[in-house]
């Protein structure tokens, strides 16, 4: 899941006002070594941590459906993480750094939530939207100082970009067959001789409706 939401950023910070710049986008820790290897223009998105929103964990199971409605599996539902990138320009000088994080900001702030078409592999199959924030007031304990001081680099200006995104829900587990049959009741007196000559049947309701509905009955 991880590795799908880097490839949509990859996607995002190469287009829009960066498109044609031939700006590289790497997901590196900028450190000092990092740093004094760059010589071209380059935006980096560390993944600086990962934590659940447990807010939004949901408990049951997820009826997959096939054409007719009937449930065909189960699993259960996903679990959602936020993942926090330190997004900075690197260049030769501050002013052309201040300009790719312009231009980083005017391509990611039309994204708020990333619908299911602009994602890849199992976060599309998910068919969930990804919320997608930058530059909001950062309420982590943690600052960008004691970030950039584990990383052994010195402060520079940076973006905090967060996407919170679906981690699927493994394994899927089969459902049973759809009732077809009602459940039967046969009544018995109390030596043991049957009450009525015939067994009583419940239909479910959807196969009433359905039943109902093909022979035109059905409101």
């Amino acid at each position: 899941m991880i590795h799908e939401v880097d490839e949509v950023l990859k996607r995002l910070l190469s287009g829009g006002a960066l498109t044609g710049t031939g700006v590289e986008v790497a997901f590196d820790a900028p450190t000092r070594d990092w740093a004094a290897r760059r010589n071209a223009p380059a935006i980096d998105a560390y993944l600086y941590d990962i934590r659940e929103e447990v807010a939004r964990r949901e408990r049951g199971a997820i009826a997959i459906r096939d054409d007719r409605g009937i449930v065909l599996r189960r699993r259960q539902p996903p679990r959602w993480f936020r993942l926090s990138y330190l997004v900075t320009a690197w260049t030769k000088r501050p002013q052309d750094e201040h300009r790719l994080l312009s231009a980083v900001l005017a391509t990611l702030l039309p994204h708020e939530m990333l619908p299911p078409e602009e994602l890849t592999g199992a976060l599309a199959e998910l068919g969930l939207s990804v919320p997608l924030t930058v530059a909001a007031a950062h309420t982590d304990s943690r600052s960008f100082a004691e970030i950039w001081s584990a990383l052994g680099g010195e402060l520079k200006p940076a973006l905090d970009l967060t996407v919170i995104a679906p981690f699927p829900a493994y394994p899927e587990y089969d459902a049973g067959p759809p009732v077809t049959e009602g459940a039967g009741v046969r009544i018995r007196g109390t030596d043991g001789s049957l009450e009525g000559s015939a067994e009583r049947y419940h239909r479910p309701r959807h196969l009433a409706a359905r039943e109902d509905a093909a022979s035109g009955t059905a409101e």
